[in-house]
């Protein structure tokens, strides 16, 4: 089948820089005419001011050519303007679609852009304003990198050893990528919805949001690894996070077991030879497990004399999932990504040839990426036709008259679905009690992580086992625009809920799919838990203390679910919008392992690079120092960074150390690397004696990128968030207490706040969705319901609304 790019003439300006530039390549591979724009005094190199210049490193360098930005740029011709009173600028605005900028808040290059004159000038431009922390709030002028990003989501809090500094996790823009696949989602959503009304927006996003929300949120969905303990109360514990996804050594490196279920650990045991000391019915229960460090160590000695090849075999035999600690070069050689054809080698540069992702999703069935040649272009969309009929009450809620059904479930399941329902959608959650969504748990109760990724949705209680139970799911596709399914392979074919049986009943429906590794390939039916995963893709065998390679780190995170789950949504809208042009649906697939690897494509490319005899000659332009330092408090520290000289200023002056500053040994990056452990004790003590908060506002203030390491409960109460209404309080009818939630995913001049629906319990709304989507009398109802094809709420005390 030929790829058919879903954003195929839709004309974007990229006047962004930096790791931000990863938003763009999203966008590329999706088919849209991605033109950077090279516009004097906003980003050429003059424009000191913006948040970064034209030629600021995103990643690695060889032979002296950015590696990140190659990957982010390639393929796309750049336009040069020399004044934004050109005509060739007004141009460029009349013919695009789509504007990306991310000038510095204050800066001269944001009052030379004037986005506000440009909004009002081409009212129906879709504009994404791009900065680090927002410009509707007093912390506009603050400035971020990496390390101060993991650390102000709190994502930096949970990896690491108790005892020691947190770890900062792999991948130099991790929270930039994170951050890209949000504003990518709501940047389509809003021109999707400029199509039918012709109206455009301006996009106030700021990567801290977006790197909160989406890398590992404290109060969104957390995974089954929690082991009932909402991650916003989690706190780094050795012992329990070593045995949540026991990492162990085996003959030939190491091994990561699941042993979260019940079945799993009986499979273990009998595995194991049912060793007595292990008999006791107790180790049925997680909790007990988790707290015996006396089973990791005879798990260490079952596994220490076999090969991980022969783990991962006799695990798949007892029912144990299992997957080998891979390194990045052996992931690389597997033949998983081999079959699957995720990595080409492409120019990067004159005499640079090396592999880059082709696109982190496939659409169907092809790879979703500008290096698959494309038929011929079609014209600029400039209509919805099918969704400009739909009813929408203009209230700011840019998917409103969308249906989605969402058979999606744990992390990745409930967040696509959530994507949708915050942006207006109505999402019809499909699930039956005899095989219910994993974080459910008790079906008459409701636990926060399930309020945070179900909310905005109707639940229908259906058995797709059966035949009746089928037909009736089938005639919900009929009306709807969206189905989301992340089952185990083969699962949605078996309940005919995959594409090629979806479009047979609505040739306009979009299926989306997400797995651990894809569809095919010799690892598309491995179960998809996201610690086995992370193990498989080279990713925890990087999240380690440097120098020290068994300690592994990832265990309290949940990580790339939400990632994964943004880029199934924004495909999805891409395929909508091509929907307008072809007036049929279509599928995606994304691969968690995929998403993962493309966030590491710079140091891939690099490596592969530097092993061919190229030279390495540099990195990301930062210099002592760049890291965690301890301050005032139990478990306390602050991420304090340097880029460039005169980030280097104002750390000296910050610290009242004028003698550092007119130190000619350090006046270069050089120097200040060559004296990095005479530069970090003084700031350690400097650093010691305050409260984090109190030394990043110093910092900031300062003008030196800086963050607290936050715990979760910090977020809610810190200013910034408080001023961007980033949490709720909400009391849910089947809460026992009050949640902190989540509230507004993105600012804009149009985008209204999420509505505050809560998460049904399952099959709240059955009685509700069947009589006004599927036309069904009371008496029809009851008798479904009476022989188990439709299912309501097992609570007799509850009514189901």
């Amino acid at each position: 089948m030929t790829y058919d790019p879903p954003l195929s003439g839709v004309r974007i300006l990229d006047l962004s820089s930096g790791p931000m530039t990863a938003l763009g390549r999203l966008l590329a591979d999706l088919g849209a005419q991605v033109t950077p724009v090279r516009l004097n005094g906003v980003t050429d190199d003059g424009a000191s001011e913006a948040t970064g210049d034209w030629s600021a490193p995103v990643g690695p360098q060889i032979d002296g050519v950015d590696v990140g930005i190659a990957i982010n740029r390639r393929g796309m011709s750049t336009a040069t303007v020399e004044s934004v009173d050109d005509a060739e600028w007004a141009a460029l605005l009349t013919d695009a679609d789509i504007l990306i900028e991310n000038t510095r808040p204050g800066s001269d290059a944001e009052t030379l852009l004037a986005v506000h004159e440009i909004r009002a000038a081409h009212p129906a431009l879709v504009i994404l304003s791009i900065s680090d922390f927002g410009r509707d709030n007093r912390y506009r002028d603050w400035q971020a990198t990496t390390p101060v990003l993991h650390a102000l989501t709190s994502e930096l809090s949970r990896s690491g050893i108790p005892g020691r500094e947190p770890v900062v996790p792999p991948a130099q823009q991790l929270p930039y990528h994170a951050a890209a696949a949000q504003a990518a989602v709501m940047t389509v959503s809003v021109f999707l919805d400029r199509l039918r009304t012709g109206e455009g927006d301006l996009i106030d996003f700021s990567i801290l949001d977006g790197a909160m929300q989406t890398l590992d949120p404290p109060y969104g969905t957390a995974g089954t690894g929690s082991a009932g303990v909402a991650l916003s109360a989690q706190r780094r514990d050795w012992n329990a996070e070593r045995l949540r996804y026991p990492i162990v050594a085996c003959k030939d490196g190491y091994i990561r077991i699941c042993l979260l279920a019940k079945r799993q650990w009986r499979g273990m045991f009998e595995w194991m030879g049912a060793p007595a000391d292990f008999a006791d019915p107790e180790f049925d229960n997680i909790r007990v497990r988790l707290g015996s460090p006396e089973l990791l160590a005879a798990l260490g000695r079952f596994c220490a004399d076999q090969t991980r090849a022969e783990l991962e075999s006799q695990g798949q035999r007892h029912g144990v999932p299992t997957a080998a600690v891979l390194t990045l070069p052996e992931v690389l050689r597997t033949e998983q990504v081999e079959q699957r054809g995720f990595f080409r080698e492409v120019s990067l540069g004159p005499g640079l040839h090396a592999p880059v992702p082709v696109g982190v999703t496939e659409i169907d069935g092809c790879r979703a990426s500008s290096l698959n040649a494309p038929g011929p272009v079609p014209g600029r969309p400039d209509g919805a036709p099918i969704l400009a009929g739909r009813p929408r009450s203009r209230e700011g809620r840019p998917l409103e008259g969308i249906r989605v059904l969402d058979l999606g479930v744990i992390v990745v399941g409930s967040d696509t679905g959530r994507m949708f329902g915050d942006l207006g959608a109505d999402v019809v959650k499909i699930e039956n009690s005899a095989f219910p969504d994993g974080l459910r748990g008790n079906l008459a109760a409701m636990s926060q992580t399930y309020a945070a990724g179900h909310r905005n949705k109707r639940s229908i209680g259906i058995d797709l086992r059966s035949p009746e139970g089928r037909a009736l799911a089938h005639r919900l596709v009929t009306g709807s625009d969206v189905v989301l399914t992340n089952f185990k392979p083969g699962v949605a074919a078996a309940l005919g809920m995959d594409y090629a049986a979806l479009r047979q009943v609505n040739p306009g429906i979009v299926v989306v799919d997400s797995s651990a590794f894809g569809p095919t390939g010799p690892w598309a039916r491995r179960l998809g838990y996201g610690p086995l995963v992370r193990a498989a893709a080279g990713v925890t065998d990087l999240w380690v203390y440097p120098g020290e390679p068994d300690t592994f780190c990832d265990t309290v995170t949940v990580y790339p679910d939400h990632i994964a789950a943004r880029i199934g949504a924004l495909t999805a809208l891409t395929l909508l919008l091509r929907r307008e042009r072809t007036g049929t649906g279509g599928s995606v697939s994304v691969a968690q392992s995929e998403v993962m690897l493309s966030h590491l494509a710079a140091e891939i490319a690099a490596e592969v690079l530097r092993r061919r005899g190229h030279t390495d000659t540099g990195g990301p332009i930062h210099d002592a120092p760049w890291g965690l330092f301890p301050a005032n408090g139990t478990d306390a520290w602050v991420a304090v960074t340097v880029r460039d000289d005169a980030d280097w200023h104002a750390l000296c002056r910050a610290l009242d150390r004028p003698d550092l500053a007119d130190d000619t040994e350090l006046s270069t990056r050089t120097g200040r690397d060559r004296n990095r452990v005479r530069i970090d004790e003084a700031v350690r003590a400097w650093t010691s004696p305050r409260t984090p908060v109190e030394a990043m506002d110093l910092l900031q203030a300062a003008g030196v990128p800086a963050g607290a390491v936050f715990h979760a409960a910090d977020l809610p109460d810190w200013d910034y968030y408080v001023e961007r209404r980033a949490f709720r309080v909400e009391q849910h009818p089947y809460g026992t207490e009050p949640f902190v939630m989540e509230n507004v995913q993105v600012h804009s001049e149009r985008i209204a706040d999420p509505p505050l629906r809560p998460a049904p319990l399952l099959g709240e709304q059955t009685r509700n969705v069947a009589a006004e989507l599927l036309g069904l009398p009371d008496a029809e109802i009851d008798d479904l319901i009476a022989r188990g094809v439709l299912e309501v709420p097992q609570h007799n005390s509850l009514t189901a609304t």
